[in-house]
């Protein structure tokens, strides 16, 4: 029943479309009905009381965002209307201040999961209805009168009382009211992600992954959950969608291995955007051994559009580490992007037409251990001459954490190369270890790190400098602390079966599908 539960759900959010503008929406009545409510929760919550204008100030305008909520069988529930401010048209320090507020890392999105997957928890999502509405403001801020609900000859504008979404501080304002009101009821907010937060008693173990609006409570007691969300709704009026089966735009299916996180409808998506959707497949995202240059002589091509591609294909990294590659090689081009690097998305979106429902497995089996790989690839840039780090972190074989970079230096050789890319990957590895302990799920001995050069290797565990190590010292202390303390052990992988590889190179299509299988990558057109 689950199987078909789940099929219903993703047909249904990939068969209506959402407007993107009023003029569209205005002509559909369920559309009308969804703003007026809007308009009316507002002034209900006291947003805002309607003045003239102060000389010497100026008022924000606002949009509408339209969007679908789903029930959990797929059958539509309500048409949702969302009046945002276009609070880029802000000032800093005329109406507003401070605005910086924490969001979940989607490294600990995925290692929550794995966790909660390994542990067997309850896996609850949570919509907190006019989540930013709940905030106080303290500055003096205007804005016109929403489109669509302005009288004619209307001079008055809205002074906001209460934040509203899209406003600069907005989200900092929620967040922290939000935070108060876990930690009332015994939450403890972790210092490694301060979207994370833990109660903990006794055999007792919930926790609580905020995400703007969205959040997610998983756990091993359901009473304690339930008495969570409770006292949330009797706080700031919640929307209890049950099971977690999308969050952030990445689709969550249950299978008899374990979950797998895959963002097809966002895929298809961008396809559909792009006009790709007929287009000819391929096998892998990016031609070996193209080296991609600032060719000032290859004709430019649409600046705006090339950065929207990139900037969507960089969140689609999320559950797509066979792309992480092409897409940070793409993105350095996104200032002056020519034909060639147009040709090079292209190839990547013909690449996810192949693969639209290929995403990552967080088996139930396979214990808690953690196991890294890193490697580099020395001078890879052409145009830099800087290597290239990878790394991946799987934690009971489900991959948490991937990454690649460009290192910041040139590097003088092979083994330095690797060895900044291991210094790097110690870093993730003991930022790691710290959330895994808040999440009750210690790790026993040193953590393995898979390199496969010797000599990197060689200068991790001896603590001998010779003259080709004086330029990086600081790293060398770094990591060889570590393993002293036996939080790290550093161990040989042969190059073939070195994971990692495929954040550092484009690599062909029989090599790639090698360690995706290794990876434990699946493609799901359909649950299974």
């Amino acid at each position: 029943m689950r199987k078909y539960s789940n099929r219903i759900y993703l047909t249904a959010i990939d068969s209506n479309d959402e407007p993107k503008y009023f003029a569209q929406a205005v002509q559909n009545e369920n559309r009308r009905q969804a703003m007026k409510n809007e308009i009316q929760a507002l002034e209900k919550n006291g947003t805002w009381n309607l003045e003239e204008l102060p000389k010497g100030k100026r008022a924000i305008d606002s949009k509408w965002v339209y969007k679908i909520k789903y029930k959990p069988n797929g059958e539509i529930e309500r048409y949702k209307a969302r009046l945002v401010a276009k609070g880029f048209t802000q000032m800093e320090g005329v109406d507003y201040h401070e605005m910086f507020a924490p969001v979940a890392k989607l490294v600990t999105v995925r290692t929550l999961f794995t966790v909660a997957v390994k542990k067997g928890w309850l896996i609850h999502q949570l919509d907190v209805n006019n989540a930013f509405l709940h905030g106080e403001l303290d500055e003096e801020v205007y804005m016109k009168i929403p489109q669509g609900f302005g009288k004619r000859n209307e001079t008055r504008v809205c002074k906001l009382r209460k934040s509203l979404y899209g406003l600069k501080q907005a989200s900092r304002n929620w967040y922290q009211k939000f935070t108060l009101a876990l930690v009332k009821i015994g939450f403890k907010q972790t210092k490694m992600d301060h979207s994370l937060f833990i109660y903990k008693n006794g055999d007792t173990f919930v926790t609580a992954l905020i995400y703007v609006d969205d959040m997610i409570i998983a756990g091993n007691n359901l009473e304690k959950i339930q008495a969570t969300k409770k006292y949330l709704d009797e706080k700031f009026s919640i929307k209890d969608l049950g099971t977690l089966k999308y969050f952030l735009g990445i689709e969550v299916t249950r299978t008899r291995d374990g979950l797998v996180l895959n963002q097809r409808k966002y895929v298809l998506d961008i396809l559909n955007d792009c006009g790709l959707q007929g287009c000819r497949p391929c096998t892998f995202p990016m031609e070996q051994n193209l080296k991609l240059d600032k060719d000032n002589e290859d004709p430019k091509v649409d600046a705006s559009q090339y950065r929207r591609l990139v900037g969507r294909l960089l969140y689609l990294q999320a559950t797509r580490p066979d792309i992480a590659y092409s897409v940070n090689v793409l993105s350095q081009f996104v200032a002056d992007p020519r034909q060639t690097h147009m040709d090079a998305v292209t190839r990547v979106l013909r690449y996810l037409k192949a693969t639209p429902g290929q995403g990552i497995l967080l088996p139930y089996n396979g214990g808690t251990n953690l196991v890294t790989y890193c490697d580099s690839d020395w001078m890879g840039c052409p145009f830099t001459r800087r290597s290239r780090t990878g790394y991946l972190l799987l934690l009971g074989g489900a991959p948490i954490s991937w990454r690649s970079k460009k290192q910041s230096v040139v590097s003088r050789s092979s083994a330095e190369a690797e060895y900044r890319a291991m210094a790097t990957t110690v870093s993730e590895i003991l930022w790691m270890r710290w959330l895994l302990n808040e999440l009750d799920v210690k790790q026993n001995g040193p953590t393995p790190l898979f390199c496969d050069n010797q000599a990197a290797r060689h200068i991790a565990n001896n603590p001998v400098f010779h003259e080709r190590t004086k330029h990086v010292e600081m790293d060398c202390h770094f990591v060889r602390e570590r393993v002293e303390s036996q939080e790290i052990q550093p161990l040989h992988i042969n190059t073939k079966l070195q994971i990692a590889d495929l954040f550092t190179k484009a690599l062909g299509a029989q090599q790639l599908r090698v360690l995706l299988d290794k990876l434990g990558i699946r493609n799901l057109h359909t649950p299974t």
